[in-house]
């Protein structure tokens, strides 16, 4: 499993060139989309390494298989 600072570096590292390259061409429309994108694409990121996380731990705690804690997480995000 790939550590969680290797992943999140590889995004910025992915956006910084694409931001460079708009910075270079003076295209200050895409240089605030790129900056958007990169922080909901951040976040989404942070929270599926929270979940990846949350597996790699619940088994030994819980003994539950991953199709029950795919329920539990269903139930938690369920709307009411």
């Amino acid at each position: 499993m790939r550590p969680r600072d290797r992943i999140l570096a590889n995004l910025e590292s992915i956006y910084r060139e694409s931001y460079d390259r708009a910075r270079t061409s003076g295209d200050d429309g895409r240089m605030i989309d790129l900056e958007s994108a990169y922080m909901r694409d951040q976040l989404m990121l942070e929270i599926l390494l929270d979940i990846r996380d949350l597996f790699a731990v619940a088994p030994a705690a819980s003994g539950g298989s991953a199709l029950e804690q795919l329920e539990a997480i269903r139930r938690l995000t369920r709307l009411r």
